[in-house]
């Protein structure tokens, strides 16, 4: 069985700068990966690519066995994709935010939309603007996005960045009860070991390591030479 998610040398260069060296990945159906780096690693670059947000200069990148740059509507179902910019209308409601985003997906929205309100403890909200949110709660509500359409492969690019304690706590108690492929980018090792069971170190956009997340801090230090 081919994986879920697979890369072969690839590469993306930014005028003379390259984000990403030769990166070669493979990622299984129910795999919770983790990518570990220091801020400018490339990790929010590789998600990207992965995702289909940008095109790899070079290589070869395929995800559920196809390109993700090559618009498929049946892949763009099956992804859902937490950044820490939550990426919502503030203006709208929380219902509103969520009804706009299912009509995307061409999802039958009404249940769908109270479940996951519900799930991520934002029910007794759904008709307050988003603008009148805290961060965290914002966040919840970008998790019940891209979870609108019961994606298989959830990408989360840093999505505690910016919460406080308390919100981090939740979010990651939140996310780690989903049943999905989760590919985690953090600088973070304790969010990494609460979510993930793999770890994938990278170091100036070349993948430097690959272990299991109970090795991750020993491998990580290591490669910081701290």
């Amino acid at each position: 069985m081919k994986p879920q998610i697979f890369l072969r040398d690839v590469v993306k260069t930014y005028g003379r700068f390259k984000a990403l060296d030769r990166i070669s990945l493979s990622i299984e159906r129910g795999e919770k990966v983790a990518i570990l780096g220091p801020n400018g690693a490339g990790k929010t670059t590789l998600v990207k690519v992965i995702s289909g947000q940008i095109r790899a200069t070079s290589g070869r990148v395929e995800v559920m066995g196809k390109n993700p740059a090559e618009f498929s509507r049946e892949l763009r179902k099956n992804m859902g994709f937490v950044s820490h910019n939550p990426m919502l209308y503030d203006e709208l409601t929380a219902y509103e935010n969520l009804k706009f985003y299912a009509n995307l997906y061409d999802v039958e929205s009404g249940d769908r939309i109270e479940e996951l309100l519900k799930k991520l403890r934002l029910y007794g909200r759904r008709h307050s603007r988003v603008k009148t949110f805290s961060r965290g709660m914002k966040q919840r509500l970008a998790i019940a996005r891209a979870l609108l359409h019961d994606p298989e492969i959830l990408i989360l690019d840093e999505p505690t960045s910016g919460l406080d304690i308390e919100g981090r706590l939740e979010l990651l108690m939140n996310l780690s009860t989903l049943e999905k492929t989760v590919l985690l980018t953090t600088h973070n090792l304790s969010e990494a070991e609460r979510l993930c069971n793999r770890a994938v170190i990278l170091m100036n956009g070349k993948i430097v390591a690959e272990c299991g997340i109970n090795e991750a801090e020993s491998v990580y230090l290591k490669h910081c030479r701290l």
